[in-house]
């Protein structure tokens, strides 16, 4: 009977012992799959992170050398003239042609950049009055000046109204009759004069101030613009007129490169740590043969303080010559003993 209820208890337990295996094993799997997760999971962070950082310094590189080395492509200041009235002849009451000072500085700088080719050109809104028609053409004068005054460049160009025959005129009139009636339209034209076709300011003398001139009393205008056109060639014109292309290559190229100093950066230190207990060991194997160096010139020392009897004087306190005498004399001394001592043995074996 014993043996019946063993047996059963046995067959009883061997399900339970195979469950627990079972559940066992499924727990360490699911740990090291949880672990696994887990590490691929923070490695993944990792590389995120360190992408996103490398992609936010290429374009912040890409950036601050595009807004450093590329200036301003156009820039444009109204131009307002003015007439001189302090005439000393009370036949005209106008005693100048109508002058106009235009700043080139824009928030305490200088709006040309020095070694840049510029175009700078005069727009002109004049109606198409008699007094324009008849006018003909006319000069205008442009001079550049310095802070201190003095004079930078200057040129001299001519324009007129387009020319229109009374018919052209008429027939133009009774077709935009209802624009001109509502106010939408003007009779007017828009000039434009080429001032400067390729002008480059000179960096020890850059230009603050542009004078322009309209050699004629007579004209009449209803506003004037000054417009400066920046000519960009080479790098520039690419990074102007191809703006996308551009910037995916420079900060293709920017991410390329310091992807490239990382890695380097992180097998040098991944090989610095492997290298660390090789170091180690070198070290201590100089260190150990250093001690063992040392004792041993200890252990002469000592012998040496030995065999010199009641001087008891240390190496420390001799000289380099002092040092050898007393070694010589410690030498002949123990030969002298020996012989002694062989003396003496040959005295006993002869009386013996």
């Amino acid at each position: 009977m014993d043996r019946e209820s063993h047996s059963g208890s046995e067959e009883v337990g061997e399900p339970s012992a195979l469950a627990g295996l079972a559940l066992l094993r499924l727990q360490s799997a699911v740990v090291t799959a949880m672990s696994r997760i887990r590490q691929r999971v923070v490695q993944g962070f990792a590389v995120f992170s360190v992408v996103s950082l490398l992609l936010w310094l290429a374009t912040f590189l890409y950036g601050s050398f595009y807004y450093s080395y590329m200036p301003k492509a156009t820039f444009s200041a109204p131009v307002h003239y003015y007439y001189r009235t302090n005439c000393e002849s009370s036949t005209s009451f106008l005693c100048s042609y109508p002058v106009a000072n235009i700043s080139l500085m824009r928030n305490k700088k200088h709006v040309l950049t020095f070694g840049q080719a510029y175009r700078i050109s005069l727009q002109l809104e004049m109606p198409e009055s008699p007094a324009n028609q008849e006018l003909g053409m006319f000069m205008i004068r442009t001079t550049c000046f310095s802070r201190d005054g003095g004079h930078v460049a200057s040129s001299a160009r001519s324009s007129m109204l387009r020319y229109r025959s009374n018919l052209l005129r008429n027939l133009g009139t009774m077709l935009f009759l209802p624009a001109f009636l509502t106010g939408v339209t003007e009779q007017k034209q828009v000039l434009e004069v080429e001032l400067f076709s390729d002008y480059t300011d000179d960096p020890y003398a850059p230009s603050d101030t542009a004078v322009i001139e309209i050699l004629s009393s007579k004209v009449q205008i209803y506003s004037s613009e000054l417009y400066i056109h920046a000519h960009f060639t080479g790098l520039r014109y690419l990074l102007f007129y191809f703006p996308v292309i551009s910037a995916l290559v420079g900060v293709s190229s920017n991410f390329i490169f310091l992807s490239v100093l990382f890695v380097f950066s992180y097998m040098r230190l991944l090989l610095r740590i492997e290298w660390k207990p090789e170091q180690i060991r070198a070290d201590g194997l100089e260190s150990e043969r250093e001690n063992n160096q040392q004792e041993d010139e200890r252990d002469v020392a000592a012998g040496t303080a030995e065999l010199l009897g009641p001087l008891q004087i240390t190496p420390t306190n001799l000289s380099r010559e002092r040092l050898r005498e007393a070694l010589h004399f410690g030498d002949s001394t123990e030969l002298q003993n020996r012989n002694t001592l062989g003396q003496v043995e040959i005295n006993e074996t002869e009386a013996a």
